[in-house]
């Protein structure tokens, strides 16, 4: 597993001060869509581990961060490039798009 699990404790170590593009999927265990888009997140994590740091928030235990980032409604992928947040989707979405969503910021 490609994906690092993110937490209140090591979000700004893993995402803030990462040296490259961050994919941030913001899910949790009881989401539907966002077990739809789960294997695509993994995928992704793979065929662009050199350049991309796909990281997984779970809102029911990182809320805090869910409520920095105004996370209503899940699943929601943020990417973050040099501290700061570039571009947010919402919503299930197939590997096709998501890729697209990626690769417009890598």
């Amino acid at each position: 597993m490609n994906e690092i699990i993110v937490t209140d404790d090591n979000f700004k170590e893993e995402i803030l001060q990462a040296d490259k593009l961050v994919l941030v999927d913001f899910w949790a265990p009881w989401c539907g869509p966002c077990k739809m888009i789960g294997p695509a997140v993994s995928q992704l994590a793979q065929k662009y581990a050199d350049t991309l740091k796909v990281a997984k928030v779970n809102v029911d235990e990182a809320e805090s961060l869910a409520n920095m980032f105004n996370v209503n409604s899940i699943p929601t992928l943020m990417l973050f490039k040099d501290g700061e947040v570039v571009d947010q989707r919402m919503g299930a979405a197939s590997l096709s798009v998501i890729e697209g969503f990626v690769k417009q910021h890598l």
